[in-house]
This record gives structure tokens, sequence and C-alpha cells, in this order.
């Protein structure tokens, strides 16, 4: 074999062998895989994309997306798989706000106010 096959050989080798650790996903310094979304919890954006609200714990917060402003806040039950109720406080109007979820999906949440408006909420990543 000549030296520049040998070398070639070498590289070869070299490269699959690092092609083969990228692809390895377990082992002490693998990243942990992220868990798959629960229920509600998480944050969710409206369809304007003018408030972030998250939810964790039993409780819920908005804030404007574009101040960071609190606008909303207050708790949630889920009331059934896939439904949640929400109650809380407008901070802006000082008024209670009360809405009824449906989860659609993981990513999809459709919600009616006590008065009836109807919007959805976008999980955000």
């Amino acid at each position: 074999m000549t030296i520049a096959r040998k070398v070639l050989s070498i590289g070869v080798a070299g490269s699959f062998a690092m092609m083969l650790a990228a692809c390895t996903t377990s082992g002490p310094d693998a990243p942990p895989m992220a868990a798959a979304p629960k229920g509600v919890e998480g944050s969710w954006i409206d369809a304007k994309g003018t408030g972030l609200s998250t939810f964790t714990g039993g409780k819920f917060t908005t804030v404007a997306t574009d101040t960071g402003q609190k606008l909303a806040d207050g708790s949630y039950t889920m009331t059934g798989a896939t439904s949640v109720e929400i109650n809380g406080t407008s901070l802006i109007r000082q008024t209670p706000v009360s809405f009824n979820c449906l989860l659609i999906s993981t990513s999809q949440l459709n919600c009616t106010s006590s008065s009836g408006q109807n919007f959805v909420l976008t999980r955000r990543a």
C-alpha cells in the first residue's frame, strides 16, 4: 500500500468514526430528551402575537409581548383530559376574566370567554 493510500484510508476511517459518534444519542454526555408537553403547561401566544400566557402549576400569567407588562393573572383547572377552565383578573381593567378552553392538539388551545368571544392560543416552543 502506498503512503497516500494509507493516509486516505485512515482519513476515511476517522471520518466514518466521527459520523457514528455524531449519531449517538445516549450516554452520559447526551442532552436529555425534551419531555412532551403535558396538558396546557407551558407558554402560549395569541393569534395576533400581542399576549404571551404562561401556565404552570395551576397558575397563569399573561404579559404583553412588546413591553413585558403583566396583563392578567389567575388560576386554571383541567376539567377533563382536554378541557381547561381559566379564572383570573385583567390587571389593565381590574375586572374578573373567565375562559373555557379546549386543547385541540399539543400546540392549539381554542378558548371562549365568559362573554362569548372566541380566540386561539398557540403553544410557543
